[in-house]
């Protein structure tokens, strides 16, 4: 196809449009669905949605070819739409939400899934998702900290490299290949108070050496769209930002890709108080680098005057325009509009035994045991097993932004539990709901009598699909009162009790903890999560998730991760709550979290030996070697994640006690031993230094290996320049 060609020949209306995203609801207007946003307030009418360039929230391939018949029949010169949607964690079979993912430390895994929901979502018409969400999280009131994989930059990096690989594949030349839309840029998962859409306010020492590395990591991986954030940083919204949009993302990173508004940001401007009306907003957001508007049409209501005016220039759009017609050649749209929407394709592929396979092997490696005092595995010998709690026989387990997934479609607990044991006699009783602040437990007597006669309980507990996500922040993080009481009464009359915990996001579990003998905290964990809890609880599958976001010991401590910075008066042990004064601490809580970054139990105890640097020194030519033997004691065949740690202990700026550097993820046999090689180069060791470039300093470090960001053993060594 000659793009430039087809340019030429554009109108200016044309133009505009194809920088113009509507919903599915503008060419079928007779869909009463409950859309999104504020439709009745976009001012276009249904003749100027059919010139737009780009649709979204639509399902299914029926849909999507109707559509595109409508679009391309109005269009002058007959260019296809592109088709976008929230593919996040699965299309149809759902995948743990990506926080969960980020437990699994397994990028091939990542990947894996994500091919496994791009090649769903393209026979379903999509083209483009709005994933991954690289957003650095560390404040656990935030909702949306459940999109992401996680509290440090090193580990979303790669993770988010991983989903772009499997989306995009080999940049776009497979047959079931999306593209992929990183967001949000930058900085939206340091909201003030946790609060979503809320201010960010970070310096920018901070937001690059914390907060950019993972978008980064995704441009690099040749992600083909970015997508800037609602908040502001700096008081200036991202959608204008043209420290983040026009001199960091274009010319220091050279992205010559689509940049694509959030959800009506360009006149949420206005609100933000930068623009004067939306005729201003389009002025600042195409200015500053922005291609494509969703859902507001400030650019092609106003486009016109503001070239009239001289505040745009026609190069501005036609190089916007340009992008986005260069991706629908690269999609192959123009020569098959419909690329492979293919309704028998999605019968075939929706939910079938291999997906359905992965997404339990996903949900199994995405659990974390936070605690066992000799309680799991449970026997798979037990005659009478008792499923407790709100959410033994909830569906709705699939997590928020599930696309085209279905509650219905879920594996409950209870479910799960009656079909690994078939002989056993399994029996459910709820206690309660699983609303937030309830206090009342009307099936209490219920629940006492059948874990009273039980040879095992499975105490299901935990937080609701809908209460984490976009715009479900919170300001408590603990159980209900009623599931606590049930907790209680249950554990009191039976100590061989397993607590499995849903959530979005890290719960505060202090209380329950201590008291419960065993925690496994499964998230949301999709399709096939009723299996994958009676597997990892029956001895099925062994627990091998890692914490990628640090669980508080109090709301109070958010946000809280492990990568802080040191004080210039430090408490003894941060572990527990300090009686001296005039110190950085809390009267009623340790400064450390419940549990860290990185913690994660197993069935197995798995030993670290052997501890070797190669040197005591490292220069730019000579990087070091770190290694260090993992033996698994255990009786059961497990994977262990080596966690590799540096901190820089005097520096032109002030540096975190630790850095996630590398990892490496074993599979071990019972007594199987395996040595573990790290390279430690100059180049991991620099940072942003004071005067702003990013470079190594000379001195000391100190290098640690071990299994959490908390049980480490460590060397000191010299950097030399």
């Amino acid at each position: 196809m000659d793009i430039q060609k087809l340019l030429s020949q554009m109108t200016l209306q044309e133009k505009l449009g194809q920088l113009t995203q509507v919903n599915a609801v503008f060419f079928k207007p007779d869909n009463t669905a409950d859309i999104t946003g504020p439709v009745s307030l976009l001012g276009i009418e249904e003749s100027d949605a059919l010139y737009c360039g780009s649709t979204l929230n639509f399902i299914g391939a029926k849909d999507m070819k109707k559509i595109q018949d409508i679009a391309m029949a109005a269009q002058p010169h007959g260019i296809p739409l592109l088709f976008m949607q929230d593919v996040i964690h699965g299309y149809r079979t759902i995948y743990p939400i990506p926080l969960g993912m980020g437990c699994t430390f397994d990028e091939e895994l990542v990947e894996e899934c994500a091919r496994m929901a791009g090649k769903e979502a393209a026979v379903s018409g999509v083209h483009v998702t709005f994933s991954p969400m690289l957003d650095l999280v560390r404040d656990a009131r935030w909702g949306r900290v459940m999109e992401s994989t996680g509290e440090d930059p090193f580990l979303n990096g790669r993770l988010g490299a991983a989903f772009v690989r499997g989306y995009q594949g080999d940049k776009l030349q497979g047959k079931y290949d999306i593209a992929a839309c990183v967001k949000h840029f930058a900085a939206y998962g340091a909201p003030e108070a946790g609060r979503d859409y809320n201010a960010v306010e970070l310096s920018e020492h901070t937001l690059r050496e914390s907060y950019l590395p993972g978008y980064r990591a995704c441009i690099d991986a040749g992600v083909e769209m970015i997508m800037p954030s609602f908040n502001t940083v700096g008081g200036v919204p991202s959608t204008c930002n043209r420290l983040l949009l026009d001199k960091i993302l274009r010319r220091e990173w050279a992205f010559d890709g689509i940049v694509i508004s959030d959800y009506n940001a360009y006149r949420e401007m206005v609100k933000h108080g930068v623009a004067e009306d939306d005729k201003h907003a389009a002025e600042l957001a195409i200015g500053a680098g922005c291609d494509i508007e969703m859902m507001s049409a400030t650019a092609y209501l106003h486009g016109e005057e503001l070239l009239a005016e001289g505040r745009l220039t026609m190069e501005q759009i036609d190089r916007a325009v340009l992008r986005v017609l260069e991706l629908k050649d690269r999609l192959g749209l123009f020569e098959n509009p419909y690329r492979v929407a293919n309704e028998q394709e999605e019968a075939e592929l929706h939910l079938c035994p291999a997906h359905r396979a992965l997404a339990r092997r996903a949900a199994e490696e995405a659990s974390v045991l936070l605690k066992n005092e000799n309680v799991l595995p449970f026997s798979k010998n037990a005659k009478k097993i008792a499923v407790i709690g709100p959410f033994a026989k909830e569906k709705g387990i699939k997590g928020f932004w599930a696309c085209a997934g279905r509650d219905e479609d879920c594996v409950t607990v209870l479910a799960g539990v009656r079909a690994l044991l078939p002989d056993a006699e399994v029996a459910s009783v709820k206690g309660c709901s699983w609303e937030i602040g309830e206090t009342e437990v009307p099936e209490l007597d219920e629940a006492i009598e059948l874990a009273s006669e039980a040879d095992a309980v499975v105490l299901c507990l935990g937080e609701y699909q809908e209460h984490s996500g976009e715009g479900n922040s919170r300001a408590t993080l603990t159980l209900s009162p009623a599931q606590m009481t049930l907790a209680r009464a249950v554990l009191k009359h039976n100590k061989n009790t397993a607590a499995v915990i849903f959530g979005g996001r890290p719960l505060v579990l202090t209380d329950l903890a201590e008291i419960a003998p065993a925690m496994l905290y499964v998230w949301q964990p999709g399709t096939e999560g009723g299996n994958a809890v009676a597997r990892l609880l029956f001895g099925d599958a062994n627990p091998s998730g890692k914490l990628s976001m640090s669980f508080p010991y109090a709301e109070g401590q958010c946000p809280i991760y492990y990568s802080r910075m040191n004080t210039g008066r430090p408490v003894e042990d941060p572990k527990v709550v300090s009686k001296r004064p005039y110190r950085s601490r809390y009267l009623d809580a340790p400064v450390l979290p419940l549990y860290p970054f990185g913690h994660g139990l197993s069935y197995n105890t798995y030993t670290y030996d052997n501890f070797t640097v190669s040197d005591d020194k490292i220069t730019p030519d000579t990087p070091l070697e770190i290694a260090v033997t993992v033996k698994n004691e255990g009786q059961y065949q497990g994977k262990e994640t080596v966690q590799l740690y540096i901190h820089d202990k005097f520096a032109s700026v002030a540096r975190p006690l630790l850095e996630l550097k590398d990892f490496v993820k074993l599979e071990l046999a019972p007594g199987e031993s395996a040595a573990v090689i790290f390279t430690l180069t100059e180049e991991d060791l620099r940072f942003h230094t004071l005067d702003g470039t990013f470079a190594s300093e000379r001195g000391e470090f100190e290098v640690f290996v071990g299994p959490n960001s908390d049980q480490l053993m460590g060397a000191t060594v010299y950097l030399e320049k």
